[in-house]
């Protein structure tokens, strides 16, 4: 074979080529609603927060959706595959104070930077679909559809406990508080109560556990996580008198209420435990100076639960005493404790130490009493013993009077019934669920749509005067939310009565900004926040692809949304993912010396150690982990398509591990995609140089079509089942295959390899589409354009394996190979396996003791002299 003297691919010239050939046909338009008959296929990865920047975990997510995309439009379905940009939130208000830019100005910026490196990868992208949830054209509606859930009976306006930055003067949500203090300003965080808005989710607690039984393509372990979240469970509320309170307080009136799991376990009873904010507590501080400091104290804990859950567990004794209903004797002391939330249940627990480990860590604390009633299976009543560890599990019931000898479940209705029946306790049902606070106080977000009037209350901004917008002429100047500061923004005339009013100065958390996206996505030019025909059409979304960091909130928050979208008759659907994919990250080293965190770029290697570009200083590795900007173990696109192009970005990231697992990115391994690239383009060229086009299959090849069309079927099945790094394994072996065919001479060989050239250009498409235009148009370009191809067909006749080839053996001895039928007996195999010249040759002389048939694998001679 001949071939030209420059095979070497010019990624750039040709990936922008393909792309720009792409962009002039609308390869990835559809319309918004699509034909009647075709079957659709909506794909979706969660959309980015425009930091400015991405990185190569990024492009994971983008190429897994992208592979589905490219395969699904190939097999003939209508894809919808958008992009949009999650573009409120803190990080532009902090970039405004810090270098005096609009938010919004550096919002947008940061989209247009994000937005060229997307298309320069060549995702499938409808950029006709894209939204932007800062701009009007999209927050308007979310607030019409605020409004109507409103009316719907679904929103709510109380008090809360709220985490409390009193330098920068607002509101931090949970994952803004570090180590009890605020992640900018890291004051102390205060615990306060504050008037906030809330979405009513709790009204569709039932409905979102139950709903989880039927994604079956969702992950089990994401399914788990949320209904952990919402945490039904069954038990008693049981009332606590007081025993002889003090004075001011009554002993019925003031009864502490807690909710239980476990009323099987009050006879072990040993303090019952409330809230710093619990009411009690406020009429118990101005009296009681330890009361009122630890309070304080606990207030600046915040409200995140692993905070609370990871802090040492401390308390305070209230002075107040309760009755325990099962042993009215047995008098229980009343402490605050800093792990018992108000927010939670009653904001109150009866403490059982023998049966949980940090009731019992409380109690051998402080003293408290700590009595066995659960006896595990095996234990002997006499013996067992409490020490240091509580015993959680089931068992049976005693040292616990009337309850004595009961298993766990029968003592739980026993004991319930016997509340009930002296009127101390009602079985009840719990949900860990709580109500979604929306509020916060700043100004880069949804403005909320509420006017305050000292006449009409809280009064919906009316439908015609939507979108309300921010003002432009903000100042940064001054702590807290600007929205608050401005002269004269929020000043308005109340929509009812025409006096003076107010408008609410919070904005919506981000989180309801990505509650609905994906139903904006399949109308986003309609007047309305959803076009009915076109959502019934699209949703739900058939692949949602993420990060399992987002396996609670955001998809719960989805979930709610879309739920209440239909009960305001937006939508007609329950759930906005049907198929949810949670992908692996992209981990790195991590670098640093004496002056910090440094960059990949920042450090070269010296043999088995790191130092730095500029100086050779010795670096410090760190363990290889997820990419993160605050570690800056990030590597650029940009930088990898610049050198490598963006096909071998994308072929590294889907290749070396299954999606759902983390991989790591090295050097050496994007090194070694991009080998194999210019290797396969160049195989592919010299064939297309040298072998003619041939009008129909001559005899002969068959070896080589039968491992085309076997890999056309692996390939297919791979895509099927979402294990892309499966496929590219298939592809490596086809690859092989044709290299070795490339200089055969056997007829009709020619036609087999430009066979096998066509399908790898096709099953290559949706991993490294510029490629494979690439490869199509030098082998068939008379084909026209990959992308509006069909996905390959394997014949059934070129799948079934008539021929086998066996090694034979002589003394354990590779001697030869042998070509015979799948269906020949094993005299037949042992004969041709001896006509073999080597084999003959090897046998000559020697007396066969054994012969040995692995079928389809291996003929052996066991022979002696």
């Amino acid at each position: 074979m001949t071939t030209s003297e420059n095979t070497n691919l010019d990624f750039e010239t040709t990936e922008l080529k393909w792309q720009k050939a792409w962009e002039d046909i609308g390869a990835f338009s559809v319309g918004d609603v699509p034909d009647s008959d075709a079957s659709t296929y909506y794909v979706l990865e969660m959309f980015p927060y425009p930091s400015g920047q991405l990185h190569m975990g990024h492009v994971r997510n983008y190429a897994l959706g992208d592979v589905v995309a490219r395969y699904k439009r190939a097999r003939g379905f209508q894809v919808m595959h958008p992009m949009g940009w999650d573009a409120f939130g803190l990080p532009a208000e902090n970039a405004a104070r810090e270098h005096n830019v609009h938010p919004r100005e550096w919002t947008l910026s940061n989209i247009a930077k994000m937005r060229t490196t997307l298309q320069r990868l060549g995702f499938s992208l409808d950029w006709s679909r894209e939204v932007t949830t800062c701009l009007p054209s999209y927050f308007g509606h979310q607030q019409k559809l605020f409004l109507d859930m409103f009316r719907a009976g679904l929103v709510e306006r109380r008090e809360s406990a709220v985490n409390w930055d009193p330098v920068d003067q607002t509101v931090l949500a949970n994952e803004q508080v570090v180590d009890g203090r605020g992640w900018r300003s890291g004051a102390l965080v205060e615990r306060r109560h504050l008037a906030q808005w809330f979405l009513k989710i709790t009204d569709f607690a039932k409905e979102l556990l139950d709903g989880l039984a039927g994604l079956e393509d969702w992950p089990a372990r994401v399914r788990a996580m949320q209904a952990r979240w919402i945490g039904f469970s069954e038990g008693a509320r049981i009332t606590f008198p007081l025993h002889h309170p003090p004075e001011g307080f009554d002993a019925t009136a003031d009864a502490i209420e807690v909710y239980t799991t476990r009323p099987d376990t009050l006879f072990g009873m040993g303090f019952v435990a409330i809230a710093a904010d619990h009411p009690l507590v406020a009429r118990l501080a101005p009296h009681n100076e330890a009361v009122r400091l630890f309070a304080e104290e606990c207030a600046r804990l915040g409200t995140r639960e692993e905070s609370i859950e990871s802090a040492e567990k401390r308390g305070v004794d209230t002075g107040l005493r309760v009755v325990n209903p099962f042993a009215p004797h047995e008098i229980s002391p009343v402490w605050i404790a800093n792990f018992v939330l108000m927010d939670y249940g009653t904001g109150a627990v009866f403490g059982c130490p023998c049966g949980d480990q940090r009731d019992l860590d409380f109690a051998r604390k402080y003293h408290l009493p700590v009595r066995s009633v659960i006896l595990p299976p095996g234990e002997s009543p006499e013996s067992f013993v409490i020490e240091d560890k509580a015993y959680v599990g089931d068992g049976t019931l005693y040292n616990s009077g009337f309850l004595d000898g009961l298993d766990t479940e029968t003592g739980k209705k026993r004991a319930i019934t016997a509340l009930e029946d002296m009127g101390a306790g009602v079985a009840s049902a719990s949900w860990r669920l709580r109500d979604w606070g929306v509020s916060r106080q700043r100004y880069w977000g949804c403005p909320i749509p509420i006017i305050h009037c000292a006449t009409c209350g809280a009064v919906p901004v009316p439908d015609a005067q939507l979108p309300v917008t921010l003002p432009e002429d903000v100042s940064f100047d001054i702590s807290g939310n600007p929205l608050d500061h401005h002269p004269s923004w929020k000043h308005v005339t109340c929509p009812q009565c025409g006096e003076a009013a107010t408008r609410e100065t919070d904005t919506f958390d981000t989180f309801v900004d990505s509650s609905w996206y994906f139903a904006r996505y399949a109308s986003p030019h309609s007047v309305a926040p959803v076009d009915r025909e076109a959502a019934e059409r699209w949703l739900p979304v058939d692949r949602y692809i993420g990060g399992i960091e987002h396996a609670i909130l955001h998809l719960l928050y989805a979930r709610f949304f879309t739920r209440a979208m239909k009960m305001t008759g937006h939508l007609d659907v329950d759930e906005p993912f049907r198929g949810l994919f949670t992908q692996g990250m992209i981990t790195h080293e991590s670098y640093r010396d004496a002056s910090g965190w440094l960059s990949p770029e920042d450090v070269r290697r010296e043999g088995d150690r790191v130092v730095r570009r500029d100086n050779g200083a010795p670096v410090t590795i760190g363990r290889s982990e997820k990419m993160s900007k605050s570690k800056r173990n990030t590597v650029s696109p940009t930088e990898i398509i610049a050198r490598y192009g963006a096909d071998t970005a994308r072929w590294f990231v889907l290749s070396d591990s299954p999606p759902e697992r983390d991989i790591e990115w090295t050097e050496a391994g994007i090194a070694a995609s991009h080998r194999f690239i210019q290797k396969l383009h160049r195989l592919i060229t010299h064939i297309a140089e040298n072998d003619a086009p041939e009008a129909a299959h001559a005899p002969g090849g068959r070896a080589l079509r039968q491992v085309t069309h076997r890999t056309i079927a692996a390939v297919t099945q791979a895509m099927e089942s979402f294990t892309p790094n499966v496929a590219i394994a298939r592809i490596y072996e086809l690859t092989s295959a044709l290299a070795e065919a490339e200089k055969s001479q056997e007829a009709g060989m020619a036609a087999a390899r430009r066979e096998a050239g066509r399908t790898l250009a096709l099953l290559i498409a949706p991993m490294m589409p510029h490629l494979a235009e690439t490869l199509m148009h030098r082998l068939a370009p008379e084909a026209g354009l990959v992308v509006s191809q069909s996905w390959p067909v394997a014949e059934d006749a070129l799948l079934t394996v008539s021929h086998v080839t066996l090694g034979v053996q002589v003394g354990g001895k590779l001697r030869g190979t042998i070509d015979i039928s799948v269906d020949a007996d094993e005299e037949t195999v042992f004969s041709a396996a001896m006509l073999e010249p080597n084999v003959a040759r090897a046998l000559e002389g020697k007396t066969i003791r054994k012969r040995i048939y692995v079928p389809r694998r291996i003929v052996n001679f066991v022979v002696s002299a």
